[in-house]
């Protein structure tokens, strides 16, 4: 059972035989010791020291990090530079009798404004060269349609098309390669030299009128009445007999 309280004396340890090591009435002389001791030279010096010595780590740590960062860097392979894809080689598709001029297969319609665009493109390009180009607009002829599916093999055909000194050389995409990097240039240079100046016939259109139906594709006889007329082409246009090449 517990002792009642106040009948037995409890001993404390007293503390009047040595002397104190402190003494403060108040929190308030606690604060003022906490005070004290930490604002004497000794604490201070040892704080500053330990302080810098933090400082001189995070220093010697970026230092590192950075050395190491540069190292890695300098170690690694420069990247290399993508060159463009060389220009794809011509296909083994020839038109014979066509060994001595460009043959240009182009639209002058502007119904498909890529196209018309990749074909005027392609025209002057070819004609910066000063050679002789047979041009052969669909959209005048429509036969030019046919005899280039039979010289490709292929009935679905993208224009413009390109055949240089009867070899095929490719479309639009083929001939600006070939261009910007210097190897049309090539394929051009055994040809002849153009004439200069305008064909006073045709002033350039490749087309005159027909001298059978005056343009008109018809043609009227008593006993059959109208029928095509077989000179010309659809429109009523024949070839330019001056400047045009003839048909292969």
């Amino acid at each position: 059972m517990w002792r009642p309280w106040g009948k037995t004396p409890t001993r404390i340890h007293d503390t009047s035989a040595s002397p104190p090591l402190f003494s403060c009435s108040s929190f308030k002389d606690v604060v003022s010791l906490c005070a004290d001791d930490s604002s004497s030279p000794n604490l201070a010096a040892c704080a500053s020291a330990s302080a810098s010595a933090k400082k001189s780590l995070a220093v010697f740590h970026r230092v590192r990090v950075s050395n190491s960062t540069l190292r890695a860097w300098s170690t690694r392979s420069p990247p290399l530079l993508e060159e463009p894809p060389p220009p794809p080689p011509p296909q083994s598709i020839c038109i014979p009798g066509a060994e001595k001029r460009v043959v240009l297969y182009f639209t002058s319609l502007r119904v498909v404004r890529s196209t018309f665009e990749d074909c005027r493109a392609v025209r002057s390009i070819l004609r910066s060269f000063r050679v002789p180009i047979d041009e052969r607009d669909l959209s005048m002829d429509s036969s030019f349609l046919a005899e280039l599916q039979q010289i490709l093999g292929r009935r679905k055909l993208t224009l413009p098309r390109v055949f240089i000194g009867g070899r095929y050389v490719g479309g639009a995409e083929e001939v600006r390669q070939l261009h910007e990097a210097g190897e049309l240039k090539k394929f051009v240079e055994g040809l002849p030299a153009a004439e200069p100046g305008v064909c006073d016939s045709c002033g350039g259109y490749s087309f005159v009128l027909c001298n059978e139906c005056n343009g008109s594709h018809k043609l009227y006889s008593e006993k059959a009445g109208f029928k095509c007329c077989t000179a010309c082409n659809e429109n009523g246009l024949i070839r330019c007999p001056c400047c045009s090449w003839s048909p292969i």
